[in-house]
């Protein structure tokens, strides 16, 4: 697996480096072609707590983990355990799906917290959306640990998004 780490606000410092790729690394059996894979490993300081965001796109999926800790070193370890249980946990779901028969749809926004009136759009994403069962969304949903996601509802052949509730059922907004 191929590494693409930097720092926001944070020096990524050697031993930072070998120890996020030693952990991440330990994903490598999960994966047939992880020669071909990049994580995208993004090291950020908030306040006290000191966070690691890692992104792995995959053929038909987007592997994603956020975790905040006081301490670096643990909040890399909180994250490649959370990443392994997603993929042991998804990994028969994700293999069942055919190749090529959708693409992960990865919606990232970041919040300005500046006090100021104009408020500007500070990122902008283009994301393919290719047909999916409501189910298939869902799965997308947890994999990348968002509240919703955006996908082309095949059962009702219109744009939806599939959101987390409150009591942790599920809610479908159907867009005509």
């Amino acid at each position: 697996m191929k590494y693409n780490i930097r720092g926001n606000k944070t020096e990524i410092t050697e031993s930072i480096r070998t120890y996020i790729e030693s952990k991440i690394g330990k994903l490598d059996k999960y994966f047939e072609d992880h020669e071909n894979l990049t994580a995208n490993v993004v090291v950020s300081s908030r306040g006290i707590n000191q966070g690691i965001e890692v992104t792995i796109p995959i053929k038909n999926a987007i592997i994603r983990g956020e975790e905040y800790n006081q301490d670096l070193y643990a909040a890399i370890d909180l994250v490649s355990d959370k990443l392994e249980r997603q993929i042991r946990k998804n990994k028969t779901r994700i293999q069942n799906k055919r190749v090529n028969e959708y693409v992960g749809v990865f919606v990232d926004f970041i919040i300005n917290e500046d006090e100021s009136d104009t408020k500007t759009i500070v990122k902008r994403k283009i994301i393919e959306n290719k047909p999916m069962s409501e189910e298939e969304a869902i799965l997308q949903m947890n994999l990348v640990s968002h509240d919703f996601y955006i996908f082309n509802n095949t059962d009702t052949s219109c744009m939806s998004v599939v959101y987390r509730r409150k009591d942790g059922n599920y809610g479908i907004l159907e867009i005509k």
